[in-house]
């Protein structure tokens, strides 16, 4: 259950992340915000990124061995990648409909995800 727990949480936490990292990218296709400052979007961010170390702390407190959860350290990250990778995917594809994904694209997260068979084969 501790598991379950640490990964919903880590793609709660990386759907926030995103959005604080790129979202803001496609504000200026948005009136009220079409003239923020530089300064004014990096806060915004920073407002956002805090609901997503909200929820990674606890993720990775959950889940880590030495908490008496199912993952390494190791485990943890390379968990978090690709979760970051899947829900950037998805953010790109529903929010920037003008980018496309190529097969060489498809392929490296292909690798990514071989990454995690291999870092979890015992």
């Amino acid at each position: 259950m501790k598991g379950l727990y640490t990964i919903l949480l880590l793609i709660a936490s990386n759907t926030f992340m995103t959005f604080a990292w790129y979202g803001h990218l496609k504000l200026k296709t948005i009136s009220r915000f079409e003239n923020l400052s530089l300064l004014a979007i990096i806060l915004l961010s920073w407002g956002i990124a805090l609901f997503e170390y909200s929820l990674q702390v606890p993720a990775n407190r959950i889940g880590f061995k030495g908490n008496d959860g199912p993952f390494s350290l190791v485990e943890l990250k390379v968990i978090q990648e690709v979760i970051s990778l899947i829900v950037f995917t998805g953010f790109t594809l529903i929010v920037f409909r003008d980018e496309h994904f190529r097969m060489n694209h498809l392929i490296g997260f292909f690798f990514l995800v071989l990454a995690v068979y291999f870092v979890f084969k015992k």
